[in-house]
């Protein structure tokens, strides 16, 4: 309805990066990235209270699973391959956030054909709001070419 919801601000970063959710000018949430050699690493807080933790297990690893300080799982965010040739020569990903269990009447159309992921407990809004920032910085961090660590462009010339 052309609502904003809220606003991530991400600042420039050397080696961890941070993203903040903002909602009507206010900071809600923050997601960290922890440094780790082939680990991807973060961090997600809520206020001051941290209520997940991601850590993929390595470099080729497309899918990154939210966990609670016990271990439970609370969400999953995957990166979709989409063929060879459109991952090398497009900046264009496709994400799919899996939040957990949801009511059956309203998955319909391509929402339907998405696995339900067991969860512990769902996420308030506000942690889905957190979680969906931490897409925007996996985007950023690893898969594009103008962010971090993705696969690089390489120009060749005389």
């Amino acid at each position: 309805m052309g609502n904003e919801l809220f606003r991530v601000h991400r600042p420039f970063w050397w080696i961890t990066s941070t993203i903040y959710v903002e909602i009507d000018g206010k900071e809600i949430g923050v997601v960290h990235r922890r440094w780790h050699l082939w680990r991807r690493v973060y961090d997600l807080y809520l206020g001051n209270k941290q209520f997940a933790e991601v850590v993929n297990p390595g470099f080729w690893n497309w899918t990154f699973t939210l966990k609670d300080i016990d271990g439970n799982v609370q969400a999953q965010i995957d990166r979709d391959w989409r063929g060879f040739g459109f991952e090398l020569f497009t900046d264009a990903g496709q994400y799919v956030i899996r939040f957990g269990n949801s009511d059956p009447s309203f998955q319909t159309g391509p929402v339907g054909m998405i696995q339900e992921l067991e969860t512990s407990h769902p996420l308030t809004l506000l942690e889905r709001a957190v979680t969906v920032a931490l897409a925007v910085s996996l985007d950023n961090d690893y898969f594009s070419r103008h962010g971090g660590w993705g696969i690089p462009f390489i120009v060749v010339g005389e």
